[in-house]
């Protein structure tokens, strides 16, 4: 049977193109890998791209590309709306044929250790990799962000990296690394300038507040199109799916006199999230269909 993992690496970047391309470049070099998607958010100022691969194939392309964005992108100088710790922020390995979640449990634990031993890049391992329960949770990890993380990775021991040293990469600060199952980046927009309006909506989706299960959501705005976004990640779509995140953000909306105008999907979503005739039931912006993981593995 063939074995594919999926990678889905979120870099600090959403601005400039041609640091985008240099990134996602190391991975097309890579033999017995496919680049699916690039993905740019420039309100967000960050990118994501979805790979997949034969394991060691994977694991490789994944180092190359940290290698290149600890080169390229400096935190310091960096501003967008999404939390972030390091230039690679998050690198999550997903099962998807003939790859148990313990085999990417070990290709994220491996590439983490060498993105610390060869690049002086601290490592923190989440999700099913995670060696601590308060580390299962990424937004624990990112908590006070690049900034914060800077002064408390030297100072509280409860912020120890799982790999390297104690004290950040000066430019290319910690990433976070990883294995889980596939997970949703789902945006709702909304008809409004002022975003109190998404973050007390967001407060309202999010599992950590008591709201969906599964579900983390923020509030951001989108200076330059006059909205406001609710962002979520939905972290088990087979618990909450993208159509009852929808509808739940839109009810909470009504109630406050907000409309809603699209919402957006970042990445690729696996065919069975989604509900007939996606683009009208949820108002999607900018839907292909090749945003779906089974057609491009089809092609």
């Amino acid at each position: 049977m063939e074995r594919i993992v999926e990678c889905v690496p979120n870099f600090s970047e959403g601005r400039r193109k041609d640091i985008v391309d240099a990134i996602a470049n190391e991975a097309r070099a890579v033999r017995g890998v496919r680049l699916l998607d690039v993905e740019m958010d420039a309100n967000h100022n960050r990118c994501v791209i979805s790979f997949v691969g034969e394991p060691e194939a994977a694991k490789e392309a994944a180092f190359r590309m940290a290698k290149k964005a600890v080169g390229l992108i400096d935190l310091n100088v960096h501003r967008g709306e999404h939390p972030r710790i390091g230039a690679l922020d998050v690198l999550p390995f997903i099962p998807i044929r003939g790859v148990t979640m313990e085999d990417s449990v070990r290709l994220a634990r491996e590439v983490g250790m060498r993105i610390a031993d060869e690049l002086g890049v601290p490592v923190y391992l989440y999700e099913a990799a995670a060696t601590r329960p308060d580390r299962k949770n990424l937004p624990n990890i990112r908590k006070g962000e690049f900034e914060g993380l800077r002064e408390e990775i030297r100072t509280n021991p409860d912020r120890a990296p799982d790999f390297g040293k104690r004290e950040l990469h000066p430019t290319a600060g910690a990433t976070v690394v990883g294995a889980r199952p596939p997970l949703i980046a789902y945006n709702v927009n909304l008809g409004t300038a002022d975003v109190s309006g998404a973050k007390k909506i967001a407060k309202l989706v999010r599992e950590k507040d008591g709201g969906l299960p599964a579900v983390r959501a923020l509030g951001f705005a989108l200076k330059d199109r006059g909205l406001v976004q609710v962002s979520m990640n939905l972290v088990n779509y087979k618990v909450t799916s993208i159509t009852k995140a929808f509808d739940a953000v839109s009810e909470h909306a009504s109630k406050l006199g907000i409309p809603v105008v699209a919402s957006e999907i970042v990445g690729l979503v696996p065919e069975d999230s989604l509900p007939p005739d996606p683009v009208n039931r949820l108002k999607l912006e900018n839907f292909d269909p090749r945003q779906i993981l089974e057609n491009r593995l089809r092609e």
